[in-house]
């Protein structure tokens, strides 16, 4: 399965910091297709991953997924049926949970402006996501494999960080 086998609708998928929004942008780039990061949909501009109210999100994502050209990177299991209906390719990433660990410190230490990040925010190391990507991710892992492995729709599933590199290399795909 290729990326052009995923069509005008992209779902991405995966663990915190495994490069979805990096993916994202790539794809959208070079397919021509509105990059959605669902991160800056839930969260205020300007902030330190401020939460918008649940109702204010809820509208943002059924804006976004309304449209006929995007991909879409980010989990919010609650509001992905919708995304699923509209789908009509996805991607899931899985990287380990150590890589993951790592590119949040990396991001909040050394990154600005980063890909999926909040217009005039900045990240910071927190307790709260730590715990979320070493524990709750981690325990999340094979309930999310297999629903994804359950989607009827064309999918790809980047398991290592070396397919996650053939992937890009593949598809002709260049990282931000």
């Amino acid at each position: 399965m290729t990326l052009d086998d995923l069509g005008p609708r992209i779902l991405i998928l995966g663990p915190s910091n495994s490069g979805k929004s990096t993916l994202a942008e790539a794809i959208a780039r070079a397919r021509g297709l509105e990059a959605v990061h669902l991160d800056q949909l839930h969260h205020l501009p300007g902030t330190d991953w401020v939460q918008r109210p649940p109702e204010e999100f809820a509208r943002l994502h059924e804006e976004a997924v309304a449209g006929e050209r995007w991909v879409m990177d980010g989990n919010y299991s609650r509001l992905l049926p919708s995304r699923l209906a509209r789908a009509t390719g996805a991607i899931r990433i899985e990287l380990p949970t150590a890589v993951s660990l790592y590119r949040y410190a990396r991001r909040s230490w050394f990154e600005r402006g980063r890909v999926g990040g909040l217009d005039g925010g900045r990240d910071s190391v927190k307790w709260v996501m730590i715990h979320h990507i070493a524990v709750t991710t981690r325990l999340n892992r094979k309930r999310n494999r297999l629903a994804f492995e359950g989607f009827d729709l064309p999918k790809i599933r980047l398991a290592t960080p070396a397919a996650l590199d053939a992937f890009y290399r593949a598809n002709g795909l260049t990282r931000v």
